[in-house]
C-alpha cells in the first residue's frame, strides 16, 4: 500500500519539494500576510497554505530526529557546534 503524505494539501497546491522550499515559501507567505494588502479570499487561502507548510516543516523536523535517534543509539543527544 502507497504512502500517503502525512499532511496532504487541503487547498489543491502541490507539496513542497523539499524543506527548504517549504521554508521559503512559508517565508513569501508571511511577508504577504504581514502586508496587510490582501484581499480576505486571498488571506484564507494564505494562511490555510501556511498551515499546510507548518505542518509540513514540523513533520520533516520530526522524521530527522527520529533519524538521529536511531543512529545515536535511541538517545537524543544535544548539539554541540564545538566539539
Amino acid at each position: 500500500m502507497p504512502k500517503t503524505p502525512a499532511t496532504p494539501p487541503t487547498s489543491g497546491a502541490a507539496a513542497p519539494a523539499s524543506y527548504e522550499a517549504a521554508m521559503q515559501e512559508l517565508e513569501a507567505l508571511v511577508a504577504s500576510l504581514e502586508g496587510g494588502q490582501l484581499p480576505l479570499d486571498r488571506l484564507i487561502v494564505s494562511y490555510q497554505r501556511g498551515s499546510e507548510l507548518l505542518a509540513y516543516c514540523q513533520t520533516k523536523l520530526q522524521q530527522v530526529e527520529q533519524q538521529i535517534k536511531v543512529l545515536d543509539d535511541g538517545l537524543l543527544k544535544p548539539w554541540n557546534p564545538n566539539p
